[in-house]
């Protein structure tokens, strides 16, 4: 059997189910694809919003180390990746879920 996704450090029940979303269901999975593509497929699924924090607490998941233990430089640099791979992603339902919710709400005129 299969290793869980929340089996790596620092990840928990909900990233898991946001992996499974998009079809990625094994620890094993995300070491192969390492911290920055899976992260980069969570995000075009739609179903994650970027995050920093989530991103380098996968990164130092997979490293073995507690989430707290990225500091200095490493976390400069690893905003840079961060922001990178967010301007690489459109998610693909944010923006039509959040102009759904505003014609829900009666934010905007009706067409």
């Amino acid at each position: 059997m299969a290793n869980p996704i929340s089996s790596i450090r620092n990840l928990g029940p909900a990233v898991e189910a946001a992996f499974a979303e998009i079809g990625i269901t094994t620890a094993q999975e995300v070491r192969d694809l390492g911290a920055d593509e899976a992260y980069r497929r969570l995000l075009q699924g739609g179903k994650t919003r970027p995050h920093f924090i989530g991103y380098y607490v996968m990164v130092m998941g997979l490293q073995g180390r507690p989430w707290n233990d990225c500091q200095g430089q490493e976390k400069i640099d690893l905003r840079k990746r961060f922001d990178e791979i967010k301007a690489s992603v459109k998610p693909k339902d944010f923006d039509n879920e959040i102009e759904r919710i505003l014609d829900q709400i009666g934010v905007r005129a009706k067409k």
